[in-house]
């Protein structure tokens, strides 16, 4: 028969040994380590190549950076999702014979964990208005990056509006 003082000194080894068994399990596990600097500088540069596309006319290498699943949301249209739909918004801008853009990004911030980052930015925009005349804008944008499967940035996120002040509404004609 099994004595109490037995049975303590048992149940004492069991607990003893589970403790054991989570300390040594909590010391194995390592912190990833923290690539958020080559994480930022990768968007950044990510960011700078997207830009010399667009600045090029390039329709195809400029929607390369956007991720199957992106999102556009530019000013005065509905929200657009996907490459698609985005090559088409681009295509269309590139196709407006006075169009031209440049953008700069002034912060780039990335995730610890390494799996998301965003960038915000400056824009100048130029094109054609309807009848012909030149028009620009400038403006701010926040683009939403994402790692993907092949160590990738793209971009899943993209929102951009204008700085410009909006016209004066026309004047009522008095009767």
């Amino acid at each position: 028969m099994i004595s109490h003082r037995e049975k303590k000194q048992g149940s004492n080894l069991v607990l003893c040994s589970c403790l054991a068994l989570v300390l040594f399990t909590c010391a194995c596990q390592q912190t990833p380590a923290d690539t958020s600097a080559a994480d930022q500088a990768a968007i950044k540069d990510a960011e700078a190549q997207w830009a010399k596309a667009a600045a090029a006319k390039n329709a195809d290498e400029t929607v390369s950076y956007y991720a199957d699943d992106a999102s556009m949301l530019a000013p005065n249209m509905p929200i657009v999702f996907g490459k698609q739909a985005i090559r088409g918004v681009w295509g269309q801008l590139m196709a407006n014979p006075g169009f031209s853009i440049s953008w700069e990004s002034t912060k780039v911030e990335a995730s610890r964990s390494g799996d998301l980052g965003y960038d915000i930015g400056t824009y100048q925009l130029a094109m054609s208005d309807p009848q012909g005349k030149s028009m620009s804008d400038r403006g701010k944008y926040m683009v939403t990056w994402k790692k993907q499967a092949d160590g990738k940035w793209k971009a899943v996120g993209d929102m951009f509006n204008s700085d410009m002040p909006l016209p004066a509404p026309p004047e009522k004609k008095k009767k």
